[in-house]
This record gives C-alpha cells, sequence and structure tokens, in this order.
C-alpha cells in the first residue's frame, strides 16, 4: 500500500506542469494578456508571489445587506454572464467596451486595465459614448457596441443596476456581458490592477 502510494505521489510530481515551475499563469498556455489602454499598452499578469494573500477590504466575506447583496448570476434577461478568461479575451478585443461601473472613487482605486469608468449613476445618460443616439423617444441603439461590465463582486449592486437601466433605456441585452466576480474575484486570482496598492 506505502509503495503504491509513493508511486502514485511521484507520478503526479512527473505530470506538474513544467508552466507551473516558470511561474503562476493565466492559463497553461499563457502567462499575460496586453491591453490597450488611454496611456498605452498595458499587461495583465497573475501576482507571482505563490504566498501572496488578499487583506484588508477585499478579504472580507461578509457585508451587511442591504444594501451589500448578493447579486443573481443572470443580471436581466438576455445577458450573458463571464469569467476572468473571457474578460481578458474582451479586453485585447477593440470593438468591445469594459466598463467599470463603479463610482470614481472606486475606479481611482485601483481597476482592471483597459476598463473605462462610467459610473452606474451616469450610464444612461452616456449611451452615446456606447454606440447609441438620442433621438425624440429617448435613446436609439441599433448600433450599440458590446460591453462588459463588472464592479466590486458577486456582492455589488452597482453594474447590476446599470445593465438594468441601461436595457430599459433601449439597450439590445444580447450586447451586454456581466462579469460577475468583479474586483474582489480579480483579486482574488492575483490579477493585475491599475493601481496595486489596494489590497
Amino acid at each position: 500500500m506505502k509503495r503504491t502510494i509513493a508511486a502514485v505521489a511521484l507520478a503526479l510530481a512527473a505530470a506538474t506542469p513544467l508552466w507551473a515551475e516558470d511561474g503562476v499563469g493565466i492559463r497553461p498556455d499563457r502567462m499575460s494578456v496586453t491591453v490597450q489602454t488611454p496611456g498605452g499598452s498595458a499587461e495583465i499578469s497573475r501576482i507571482q508571489d505563490t504566498e501572496h494573500e488578499l487583506s484588508g477590504e477585499w478579504a472580507r466575506t461578509s457585508r451587511p445587506c442591504p444594501p451589500f447583496c448578493i447579486q443573481p448570476m443572470i443580471p436581466a434577461e438576455g445577458v450573458d454572464t463571464i469569467g476572468e478568461i473571457e474578460l481578458l479575451e474582451m479586453l485585447e478585443n477593440p470593438d468591445v467596451i469594459v466598463i467599470d461601473s463603479r463610482t470614481q472613487s472606486w475606479f481611482e482605486s485601483g481597476s482592471i486595465p483597459g476598463a473605462v469608468n462610467m459610473p452606474y449613476t451616469e450610464t444612461v445618460d452616456r449611451l452615446a459614448e456606447l454606440g447609441c443616439a438620442l433621438d425624440f423617444d429617448g435613446w436609439a441603439c441599433e448600433d450599440a457596441r458590446e460591453v462588459a461590465l463588472f464592479c466590486n463582486g458577486p456582492w455589488c449592486g452597482q453594474s447590476p443596476t446599470a445593465i438594468r437601466r441601461m436595457i430599459e433605456a433601449g439597450y439590445p441585452a444580447e450586447r451586454i456581458h456581466y462579469y460577475r466576480g468583479g474586483m474582489q474575484v480579480w483579486r482574488l486570482l492575483g490579477l493585475s490592477v491599475t493601481d496595486a496598492t489596494g489590497d
């Protein structure tokens, strides 16, 4: 029995992918992603310190509800909920706008590189920036861009609120993606932020 356990342990050790020894990757075949920002290109990777842990605000597990209630997986019918890999692909795609829907002070404390800040309180007033046109009855969004919205995490209602307001204003739900994990899960995975001092 002991020999069998030892043999299995050796086999598992031998099967460890080489990239794991070289660093903490995003995927087995990818260490980083380069995205365009208003200030030029930025590289998104994971924190390489395998002992790193979250602390402070991002390590909190319990916030009072309301207002910090757990959000549904799908904030509105027709909206696609995505994870980190899909969000990274969207950040690389110049045709997609990734929106940090948090208030400006949250955005300034650290965001996802390549995201633009459009606070949930302003989203409907700024639909022209997303391809909609103002008409006599409100917004005409036939040419609306594909967008992905996020906020602080599964307990944050800012992006779900923005998404529902956008749809009510005429934005096509099928062009909206929701990154539910938000900044808390992004930071939990050790991914780059625009200001890494806030963990």
